[in-house]
């Protein structure tokens, strides 16, 4: 199994970051069961005042060239190019196997 965990920052101009993060939670939330080898999404948006991100995506794969196929899918690549990157200003990755 490859776990891709990213967070990620809201730019200063997005003016409702909760309801933006909803968007996100939702869009991405909605792949699964689209994508093959996609077993696990879920996106983290309750938290703490200590965070310095603003949201996050946990997510899980089948193995890596699952991973990479969901990288390049073309519901995937809606998403994060129609509503997560014009909203984000920073983006912080970690892919491993557990």
């Amino acid at each position: 199994m490859v776990k891709h965990m990213i967070i990620w920052k809201f730019n200063d101009g997005v003016e409702n970051k909760e309801d933006k993060a909803l968007e996100i939670k939702a869009a991405l939330e909605g792949l699964l069961g689209k994508i093959d080898g996609l077993t696990k999404m879920e996106i983290i948006i309750n938290k703490l005042p200590s965070s310095s991100g603003d949201i996050m995506m946990d997510s899980e794969f089948v193995n890596n060239d699952a991973l990479m196929s969901y990288q390049k899918h073309p519901l995937h690549v809606e998403i994060a190019n129609g509503i997560v990157c014009p909203a984000v200003k920073e983006r912080l990755s970690l892919d491993y196997e557990a």
